[in-house]
């Protein structure tokens, strides 16, 4: 994992996404990200029934567990680490799921629009 601290998308320390489900690329509870991480899971999103219907409609299955993989599945409401071309895909589709900036990844910024992300946001004013 990068030794750096990282940062959410105002430049502050990440905050934790969720502990339960255990999220992350590094299952550490936050949307850190590092070299081995190609899908960038740097967006903290919340679930929703839409989105999580787009995602398996879209070959993405986050709502069925996976016990062999220590995935329990997603259920709406739960906030989960997901990579930023995916809610990318969602936004352009019209599902996003609504995020939480504080707990994304700066990163995510390279890949999606800040303002795209604030308009889906539940901690933004």
């Amino acid at each position: 994992m990068e030794e750096e601290v990282q940062k959410n998308v105002f430049g502050e320390q990440i905050v934790p996404c969720s502990h339960d489900p255990l999220t992350g690329f590094y299952r550490d509870g936050c949307c850190s990200t590092g070299k081995e991480d190609f899908g960038s899971h740097t967006v903290c999103i919340i679930a929703t029934p839409e989105f999580l219907a787009y995602s398996k409609s879209r070959g993405n299955d986050l709502s069925t567990p996976m016990p062999d993989f220590g995935f329990p599945g997603l259920v709406p409401g739960d906030q989960w680490c997901l990579c930023a071309l995916r809610w990318q895909e969602a936004f352009e589709a019209g599902s996003p799921p609504k995020i939480k900036l504080a707990s994304t990844n700066k990163l995510a910024l390279d890949l999606v629009k800040f303002e795209d992300l604030k308009r889906h946001a539940i901690d933004i004013q």
